[in-house]
């Protein structure tokens, strides 16, 4: 049997892929209806200004410019939505 070892306790393989495919079915469940893009007011609204802005600043998300508007791939802020951040960032 094979195990993975992490810095606190040993994991069998097995039981690491059946809880990470949990995880997956978890988010794609989760997530399934979200539109491909969102505008940028309706990501201010979901996310929030100060988030979005954020990672736009720091080149974590770009928007997408379509004609009269801004929008962003939902799939990434939703990935930096999950994401720990790192509020001491020098490039603020």
């Amino acid at each position: 049997m094979t195990f993975l070892q992490f810095a606190d306790k040993s994991v069998p393989y097995g039981v690491f892929v059946k809880d990470v495919a949990a995880e997956v079915a978890v988010l794609l469940q989760q997530y399934k209806d979200d539109p491909e893009y969102i505008s940028q007011n309706k990501a201010f609204a979901i996310f929030g200004r100060a988030n979005v802005e954020r990672w736009r600043r720091q080149g974590k998300v770009s928007p997408c410019k379509r004609p009269g508007k801004l929008e962003y791939r939902t799939a990434d802020l939703r990935l930096l939505q999950r994401t720990q951040q790192d509020y001491l960032d020098p490039t603020k």
